[in-house]
């Protein structure tokens, strides 16, 4: 008679699919399986309402792999990009708007996506710059800085009509004015320690890529002085020419309405 063995499962397997098992057991149930993009959306709108930004995130996230090819899921992806920026993950917020500015260049909410990509980098503190330590100022808010003002000169040229055209005109500015007088800030800081000829190049750096700012009438008068420190005296009076003729009622000229003798820059 032929026998019967029941087979012997090995014990390290029995604990590999009891690991499983509970895993599988463990594992959160998506709450949205049943739910129609607009309520996925819904859902969103609430969470950013509620200043759950994370959680907006990851619904939005979803409605973008549900509704894929729709409107909503554009809607999604900007909003998204919002959220994110919110959380200030800005880089997470520029990448999410760069790849919807290439998928989607004809969408009517183009000139939003590249408005928002300007805000991203927008820096609104810019222009208040902290203590000067030995060390150079970092260059990193500038480079996001002038990120930001190209998101915005992109936006007024090629939507000049748009509704966020005026608001990116006055943030252009701004960014520009800051620019400027963060070039004279450092400016300024090579000057007082004596270092002229890196204090040179940032000044005239300054006028060369700032022209017209209020920031140049110190640019100038930072160039007088290192040009005096160095006994570059041609440059030094060609540069106060040019300060008296632009700025002539500048305090860089004149104290207590008396001018100045010619080396009014020796005592700044």
């Amino acid at each position: 008679m032929q026998s019967f063995r029941l087979s012997v499962v090995p014990a390290s397997l029995v604990v590999a699919l009891s690991l499983l098992l509970a895993a599988c057991s463990n594992t959160p149930k998506d709450i949205t399986a049943g739910w129609t993009p607009e309520k996925i959306y819904s859902e969103a709108r609430d969470e950013v309402n509620a200043g759950a930004w994370d959680k907006a995130i990851r619904l939005y996230e979803k409605l973008e792999g549900r509704a894929a090819g729709t409107v909503l899921a554009q809607q999604a992806q900007i909003d998204k990009a919002f959220a994110q920026y919110k959380t200030g993950d800005k880089v997470q917020a520029v990448a999410t708007l760069d790849r919807f500015i290439r998928l989607h260049p004809t969408s009517p909410a183009l000139d939003y996506a590249i408005y928002l990509k300007g805000l991203v980098n927008f820096n609104d503190n810019l222009g208040l710059f902290s203590a000067i330590t030995n060390q150079d100022l970092s260059e990193r808010d500038q480079k996001a800085a002038k990120d930001s003002y190209e998101s915005f000169r992109e936006l007024v040229t090629r939507f000049p009509d748009s509704k966020y055209a005026p608001e990116a005109r006055q943030r252009m500015t701004y960014i520009v004015n800051s620019l400027a007088a963060y070039e004279v800030h450092v400016a300024r800081y090579y000057a007082s320690r004596g270092a002229h000829i890196a204090a040179i190049n940032r000044a005239q750096q300054a006028l060369t890529d700032y022209p017209g700012v209020p920031a140049l009438e110190e640019a100038l008068a930072i160039l007088i002085k290192s040009y005096d420190a160095m006994s570059m005296t041609v440059l030094r009076d060609d540069t106060q020419r040019i300060l008296e003729k632009n700025f002539p009622q500048s305090k860089f000229i004149q104290a207590n309405g008396i001018k100045k003798s010619s080396s009014w820059w020796r005592l700044w």
